[in-house]
């Protein structure tokens, strides 16, 4: 068989990956810890390594590692939007064949129990993802594993049907989800903790309240309210997969069960995605 065109080396992107750094903070006998994953990724001209074998233009990922660390010390370590903005604007601007970067960061929350020592909070995780070039800065925040619950004001009826449906209708569900949630910022001049912690809070606040038909509009419902709240938030995208819980039957045992003991599935799991933008 035949194959016509040329061959040529496509996009390409290389980096650090998963820089796990802690940084203490001593300054006064209230000591304060951020925990945060790293990923580095450079853009360039970077043909003759893969062609030839060249690394005369490649900044090894072994200092990227390094910078990621140090730039910690230097630069401070607080907000991670702010860490992630001078690391990248560092590789652009000093590393002459850098064109672009990328930052990944996940911070890990620890909750506090006394003046020094704290207890992880293992499930949510706030993220940002910077990318920096000739063409301008971009601030992508957001948070991941969020595992939210309610118990009533959630219903799923009036859906589409085929010969292959053999769901059932309900007025009165569990509706559970791990959330993801990612938004842009129109520009870099934001206070980011403030910005991240208030945004969390409309979206816990409008998953509990929305008396929910489907989980799409509250989806929907989440976003807007974003969006409504927060003019320096130019888009928010959602992905929530549905943690089905099933009503146990317990009439084999002689006992009624009105919603009250479920079946807590993992998989498979329907996965609803969303983003709301500015017209």
């Amino acid at each position: 068989m035949g194959t016509t065109g040329r061959i040529r080396l496509g996009a390409n992107d290389y980096g650090k990956a998963e820089n796990r750094v802690v940084r203490i903070y001593r300054d006064t006998p209230r000591h304060e810890i951020r925990d945060v994953t790293v990923s580095t990724a450079l853009r360039g001209d970077f043909s003759a390594a893969h062609l030839a074998g060249d690394q005369s233009r490649v900044l090894p990922t072994d200092t990227q590692k390094n910078t990621v660390y140090a730039y910690a010390k230097e630069h401070g370590l607080r907000e991670i939007e702010d860490y992630a903005l001078t690391l990248a604007r560092h590789f652009v601007s000093d590393v002459e064949p850098v064109e672009g970067a990328r930052i990944e960061v996940d911070e890990h929350t620890w909750e506090r129990i006394d003046d020094h020592a704290w207890v992880r909070r293992e499930s949510e995780v706030r993220t940002t993802v910077v990318e920096v070039s000739g063409a301008g800065e971009t601030v992508r925040s957001g948070l991941k594993d969020l595992v939210l619950l309610k118990s009533t004001g959630s219903e799923f009826a009036g859906f589409l049907r085929d010969g292959y449906t053999t769901l059932q209708e309900t007025h009165d569900r569990i509706m559970s989800t791990s959330l993801v949630a990612t938004w842009t910022y129109a520009a870099t001049d934001v206070d980011w903790d403030k910005t991240w912690t208030d945004v969390r809070a409309i979206l816990l606040e409008r998953f509990a309240s929305v008396h929910s038909l489907a989980l799409q509009q509250t989806l929907w419902e989440m976003g807007k309210a974003v969006l409504e709240t927060h003019p320096e938030i130019e888009e928010i995208s959602l992905s929530a997969p549905n943690k089905h819980h099933f009503v146990v039957d317990l009439t084999p045992f002689g006992l009624e069960n009105p919603n009250e003991v479920f079946h807590a599935a993992t998989a498979p799991y329907g996965l609803i995605q969303a983003t709301v933008v500015r017209d």
